[in-house]
C-alpha cells in the first residue's frame, strides 16, 4: 500500500534518533541504486557557517525570475518539513512527498538504515531530477567535505562565511572549519569566496590551488558599495549593476547579496544565462523566512535565527542601527539556544543591545534550559526572567513592551519554528497575554 503523507513524516521522524553521522558512502550508495538523480541537473553548492541559506535563497530567486526552472533545497525546517524542497517557489506537494520518501525507503532495501540528512537529500535528488528542474541550489547540511550533499558536481561552489560552529563535528579552530568547508571544492569547479577571516581564506585558496580551481573573493575580485540593501552596488569580475534593492534587511545581508550575485555571474558565463532584469527582480522578491523578519509592528516583534557568535554579531551590528533611527525603543528579548552552541559568546555580541531579557526553552534533549542560560546572564550581571513555556515567555514580552518598542526573538532556528507555529496554529490575537 502505499505511503501517505502523515506516514512518511513519522518514518522521518523516526530516522532522526540516528543523530548526525558524517560520511559519503551511504548517500552514495543510495543515490546509484536511485539511478544516480545527482547526475540529471546542473547545481550551485553553496556552504559557509552564516549566510548560506540568505544566499542559496537568493540566487534561486534571480534564477526564477531570469525564467530558469529551480530547485532549493535547504535546511533546517522552520514549521513544515516541505520548506527544505521546492521548485520554482513552490513546496513538494504533501503526495509527492509521501511517493518520494516511499521510492527512496526501497531504494534504501537491505542498507544500513540512513541519516535523516542522508534519506531526505536522496528525496531532493530524485524530486528534482524528475522535475526536470534548469539547476538546483543546493545548501550544505553540516560542514562540506563529509555532507551528504557533497556527491554533487555543480556548476559553482560557494563558501559565504567561515566561524566557530558545529565544534564537535568540525573541530575547534576556525582552520580546521574551513578545511571541512572547503571539503566542497572540485577541481576546476569556480569558488565564490564572501568574507572570510584571513586564516580562513589561506586554508580555502590552499584546497582550491591544489583541485586547480579558480576562486573569487568578496572585497578584491568582487564587491558591493552601500550602507543597506535597500540601495547598492554591485561589482564583479565582468558585470556591476547600480540601484541594487534586496528584500532580506540588515546590514550582513549585504555581504549575502554580494556572494549571490558572484554566483550568478559564474554560472552566467558557464551558460546559465541571467539578464540585470532578472538579478533586480529576484533580489526585490526575495523571502526568507526567519532572517530578522517582522511579525509584527507596534511593538514590532523581529524574528531571527541567529545562534552563534559571528551571527549574533551581525544581529547586534542592524540592532544597532535601529536604536540609531529610533533612540528611545527599548529592546526586549525572548532568548532560547542550543545547549551545544556557543551561549557565552552569543551573549557577549548581542547584551549589549538588549534592555531586557526573557528566557525560554526549546523543545528536546538538546535544549539549554532557563536556569542555564539565566545563570549565564547572571555572571554577566545581567537579570532575566526565566519563563520556560514559549508561549507564556512571550505574553510576558508583550506586556513588558510599550507601542514603540522591540520585542526580538532569537537564539535558535528551532525557536523560530517553534514561534512561527505559534502563530500559525493559534493566530497571534492569542498571544497577546
Amino acid at each position: 500500500m502505499p505511503m501517505s503523507y502523515r506516514q512518511s513524516i513519522e518514518f522521518l521522524s523516526r530516522l532522526q534518533r540516528h543523530g548526525i553521522k558524517l560520511g559519503l558512502e551511504t548517500i552514495a550508495t543510495l543515490l546509484e541504486r536511485l539511478g544516480h538523480p545527482e547526475r540529471r541537473f546542473r547545481a550551485i553548492h553553496i556552504g559557509g557557517t552564516n549566510g548560506k541559506g540568505s544566499t542559496a535563497a537568493m540566487t534561486a530567486s534571480i534564477l526564477r525570475a531570469a525564467k530558469h526552472r529551480v530547485g532549493l533545497y535547504t535546511s533546517p525546517h522552520l514549521v513544515d518539513f516541505r520548506e527544505r524542497i521546492q521548485v520554482d517557489g513552490e513546496l513538494v506537494a504533501e503526495a509527492r512527498m509521501a511517493a518520494l520518501t516511499d521510492a527512496v525507503r526501497q531504494a534504501a532495501g537491505d542498507m544500513p538504515e540512513p541519516t535523516f540528512f542522508e534519506f531526505t537529500t536522496a528525496m531532493a535528488f530524485r524530486y528534482f531530477a524528475e522535475a526536470q528542474v534548469d539547476v538546483a541550489v543546493v545548501e550544505v547540511g553540516l560542514g562540506g567535505r563529509f555532507d551528504a550533499t557533497n556527491v554533487l558536481m555543480p556548476l559553482v561552489t560557494g563558501i559565504t562565511t567561515v566561524g566557530l560552529d558545529h565544534q564537535a563535528y568540525l573541530g575547534n579552530t576556525v582552520e580546521a572549519i574551513a578545511f571541512e568547508k572547503a571539503g566542497i571544492i572540485k577541481s576546476g569547479v569556480p569558488v565564490v569566496a564572501g568574507r572570510l577571516r584571513p586564516n580562513a581564506m589561506a586554508v580555502v585558496e590552499r584546497v582550491a590551488g591544489e583541485r586547480g580551481t579558480p576562486v573569487v573573493c568578496l572585497g578584491r575580485e568582487y564587491m558591493v558599495v552601500g550602507e543597506s540593501p535597500d540601495c547598492f552596488r554591485y561589482a564583479g569580475p565582468s558585470r556591476s549593476y547600480d540601484a541594487l534593492q534586496c528584500a532580506l534587511k540588515g546590514r550582513h545581508q549585504l555581504d549575502n547579496a554580494a556572494c549571490a550575485l558572484a554566483l550568478i555571474e559564474q554560472a552566467d558565463g558557464l551558460g546559465l544565462a541571467v539578464s540585470a532584469q532578472a538579478v533586480q527582480e529576484g533580489l526585490r522578491s526575495v523571502r526568507w523566512s526567519g532572517r530578522l523578519e517582522t511579525l509584527e509592528s507596534r511593538p514590532v516583534v523581529l524574528l531571527d535565527g541567529a545562534h552563534n557568535p559571528d551571527a549574533a554579531g551581525a544581529l547586534a551590528s542592524c540592532l544597532t542601527d535601529m536604536r540609531r533611527d529610533h533612540p528611545r525603543q527599548r529592546m526586549i528579548a525572548v532568548l532560547g539556544m542550543m545547549r551545544d552552541k556557543d551561549a557565552e559568546g552569543f551573549l557577549d555580541h548581542l547584551l549589549p543591545c538588549l534592555d531586557d531579557v526573557i528566557v525560554t526553552q526549546l523543545r528536546g534533549g538538546r535544549a539549554a534550559t532557563v536556569e542555564e542560560l539565566g545563570a549565564l546572564l547572571h555572571r554577566r550581571g545581567r537579570a532575566a526572567h526565566l519563563i520556560p513555556d514559549l508561549s507564556d515567555a512571550l505574553a510576558q514580552a508583550r506586556r513588558m513592551a510599550g507601542p514603540d518598542d522591540g520585542i526580538l526573538i532569537t537564539g535558535s532556528l528551532f525557536l523560530v519554528g517553534e514561534i512561527k507555529a505559534l502563530f500559525q496554529d493559534r493566530g497571534a490575537s492569542s498571544l497577546r497575554g
